[in-house]
């Protein structure tokens, strides 16, 4: 593996290791700016294809999407479809007569872009007004081992980043080595046995995370949020590659070195972030203990 992708690496696993921690508005504000980044790449995608879509609209309400469901996580849903109409009503009055492909590419953007990845922010947020330490509803542990006394919000987002991680990891690692068989047309150089890989590091992350942190019904209920962190980070990297080859391009950018753009780096965690905050507030609890 090239030095500047082991670096690049490494460095944003830091940064990322240090948002979730600390959570709050800091969590808000660092993953508002990645969300930012990401959508001007998409937009340029977007505008490779010809399209002019409601672009700094849709930046500026999902940037109020995140804030929203940083301060009411209930809200954000009813946020959402407010701000789709409100991104219609701009490309009404637009001098020039807006297309299909205008309308759908902005609402997809702040879908995409704006609204799934709000729930990484709720599922931050989950227990983290009860054990707040620090300004800005920040929060730093006492005992950095001891994960069953911190919120069930930073437990949950670092098993999910665990999980992702080791699905990129594995599937890179053992595709590179053992992958034979292409995966799909869409990736080429996706293979079914880096997939399989992958999904299976997903779940042995998550056993293993479900067993220390005493969920109910593991290692059952760890192998199923394994396998759906597994398939949904899959399934998020097919969909960001299918959007560059429409477009184009072989990266969504060059900001990272040896890894390309924020959407080269986050699409794994796009639909996965719904997928664990549903798990952890409506199935857990009806576990029996």
């Amino acid at each position: 593996m090239p030095f500047p992708r082991v670096l690049s690496g490494v460095v944003a696993i830091a940064l990322a290791l240090g948002m979730i921690v600390l959570g709050g508005w800091y969590f808000t504000v660092g993953f508002g700016i990645i969300i930012y980044l990401g959508q001007l790449e998409y937009f340029e995608l977007v505008h490779a294809k010809g399209i002019v879509p409601a672009a700094k609209t849709t930046l500026v309400v999902s940037q109020a999407l995140l804030l929203i469901s940083t301060v009411s996580p209930t809200l954000a849903d009813a946020v959402f479809p407010v701000a789709g109409t409100f991104i219609c009503f701009y490309l009404l009055f637009q001098p020039k007569l807006a297309t299909i492909a205008d309308i759908s590419t902005s609402i997809l953007g702040l879908f995409y872009g704006g609204y799934l990845p709000s729930y990484w922010v709720r599922l931050r947020s989950l227990g983290q007004a009860d054990v707040s330490n620090l300004p800005l509803d920040g929060y730093l542990p006492h005992a950095w081992t001891d994960l069953h006394s911190m919120p069930q919000g930073l437990t949950s987002t670092l098993l999910a980043f665990g999980c992702i991680w080791a699905a990129d990891i594995g599937a890179y690692a053992f595709g590179k080595i053992f992958g034979r068989t292409r995966l799909s047309n869409i990736s080429p150089k996706k293979t079914v046995e880096g997939a399989v890989f992958g999904v299976t590091g997903s779940i042995v992350v998550a056993i293993v995370g479900s067993w220390y942190l005493n969920w109910s019904g593991w290692p059952i209920t760890g192998a199923a949020l394994g396998l759906l962190i597994g398939i949904a980070s899959l399934l998020g990297d097919l969909t960001e590659s299918m959007m560059k080859r429409d477009a184009g391009v072989k990266d969504s950018g060059q900001l990272i070195p040896g890894h390309g753009g924020i959407l080269d780096r986050a699409d794994s965690y796009v639909f996965t972030a719904p997928l664990v905050y549903y798990f952890v507030l409506l199935v857990l609890p009806l576990l029996p203990q």
